[in-house]
């Protein structure tokens, strides 16, 4: 079960995508998540790494201080409605160049950056968080070894991400840009397509959208 939370004005923020259903990235973001037959598999991941790659040199332009707080926000008041306190270890699938990773190294004990673009990589800082390439549907990491999962604008791996996140750990999930976030999925699918049973809360900040979920059974 989703609960609403409050929505939180960011003046100035308006979505940076007029994307629908029919974007490539939107139909890759539902086979990865189980939501639509397909899975993610060679040919998908190839097409991101390609994708994504020819983005690297110019993905500082699509950050900003309004989509940052849309994070802030997940962050803050989402853990807060959960009463979870950040310990130990965040993971940050698809951390592009690395826009966000400081927030979680201000909250956790240690935060691990994962990228499958090696273009990203390489414009990414060194620090706070440590920068690991890999596919992030199988990810360098044993079981229930981190206590957030945080995926901004990112693909949700649901067996993946279940098998790393402690028991009890939390889920992050971002749409900076809300529904029209090429790499979407409406908060109750998040919940949905993670194994088992999850609830938690989502609310909207500005343009965007966020939910953190964790375990119920």
């Amino acid at each position: 079960m989703i609960r609403w939370l409050d929505d939180k004005a960011i003046a100035g923020h308006a979505a940076q995508h007029r994307q629908g259903d029919d974007h490539p990235m939107r139909r890759v973001t539902r086979r990865a998540a189980g939501v639509e037959a397909g899975g993610w598999d060679d040919g998908a991941r190839d097409e991101v790494r390609h994708l994504f790659g020819a983005l690297a040199s110019e993905w500082h332009t699509r950050t900003s201080p309004e989509r940052r707080q849309v994070v802030v926000d997940a962050l803050d008041r989402g853990l807060a409605a959960l009463g979870h306190a950040p310990a130990g270890l965040a993971v940050e699938p698809g951390s592009g160049t690395g826009a966000y990773s400081s927030e979680l190294a201000s909250r956790w004990d240690q935060a691990v950056a994962v990228e499958l673009t090696p273009e990203m990589l390489r414009l990414a800082p060194p620090a706070p968080s440590a920068r690991v390439l890999a596919d992030a549907s199988r990810l360098p990491l044993a079981d229930d070894a981190a206590n957030a999962i945080v995926l901004v604008n990112m693909f949700l791996f649901p067996d993946e991400v279940a098998r790393v996140v402690a028991p009890d750990g939390v889920v992050v999930w971002v749409n900076s840009s809300g529904e029209q976030t090429p790499i979407h999925l409406p908060p109750e699918e998040v919940a949905a397509a993670l194994p088992g049973q999850w609830g938690g809360v989502a609310a909207r900040a500005g343009a965007g959208l966020w939910s953190v979920v964790q375990r119920t059974g």
